[in-house]
């Protein structure tokens, strides 16, 4: 019998095709946000078109982010490395990478953590899953976002709140199962819940393991995403 031909790997294929998208979405953002930069709400009619486009081609490009890092994960490749942060440091960075969209928006946000916390955890990854935390948040709060970090019943509790209208009784009663289907009419597939989740379940330490939940309420009586790490 004729041998085989060796079949292509498909998942670097995607993993190269992935990259490259992100590095011309990137170039993109980029651009756009240097014409926004020059130019003014009174002058510029097209001013708040634009920043509505920057802010989806930061969710794309936060997306194909999160496909990578899922790849490398999946590949044993991905540097995962806790370290002691400053929760202080940490929140201020969070905050400067979403200064300029809530602005645009008109959407406060209000940040509430202790100054002199340490927690060991990945820096990247956790930016990572608040950064979509807070992306969600500016597309369904009225004008308000809350990030809370604090230390509680031994675990570091993130906590994005925001004053919409809040999750789904469905996303609250699946809870993490809701991000195994697709939803072809909003347009979600769950991609970044079960990023999140894969990055709560990389943080153990002591026998206890991170994880993620989805509630309503919190100070703005809206939805809220909390992430807990040990």
């Amino acid at each position: 019998m004729p041998e085989r031909e060796p079949q292509p790997d498909v998942s670097m294929f995607l993993a190269s095709t992935v990259h490259e998208m992100k590095n011309s979405i990137s170039i993109l953002i980029g651009g756009l946000e240097r014409v926004l930069g020059q130019a003014s709400p009174e002058s510029f009619p097209e001013h708040q078109d634009m920043t509505h486009m920057v802010y989806e081609a930061k969710r794309i490009n936060n997306n194909l982010i999160q496909l990578l890092t899922l790849y490398k994960i999946g590949q044993n490749i991905y540097p995962f490395d806790p370290l002691p942060q400053s929760i202080s440091e940490f929140a201020s960075i969070i905050f400067s990478q979403q200064e300029t969209m809530l602005q645009h928006k008109g959407i406060t946000l209000e940040m509430d953590h202790d100054k002199t916390l340490y927690w060991q955890f990945d820096e990247d990854l956790v930016g990572g899953v608040i950064s979509h935390a807070l992306n969600n948040a500016i597309h369904y709060t009225r004008d308000k976002i809350r990030l809370v970090i604090r230390q509680s019943s031994g675990m570091l509790e993130l906590r994005v709140e925001d004053n919409g209208s809040g999750f789904p009784a469905h996303m609250l009663q699946e809870g993490i199962t809701a991000m195994h289907g697709t939803d072809f009419q909003g347009g979600s597939t769950g991609l970044g819940l079960y990023f999140s989740a894969m990055v709560a379940k990389m943080h153990s330490r002591k026998g206890k393991t991170g994880g993620i939940h989805l509630e309503n309420g919190g100070a703005y009586g809206g939805g809220c995403f909390v992430l807990r790490l040990p």
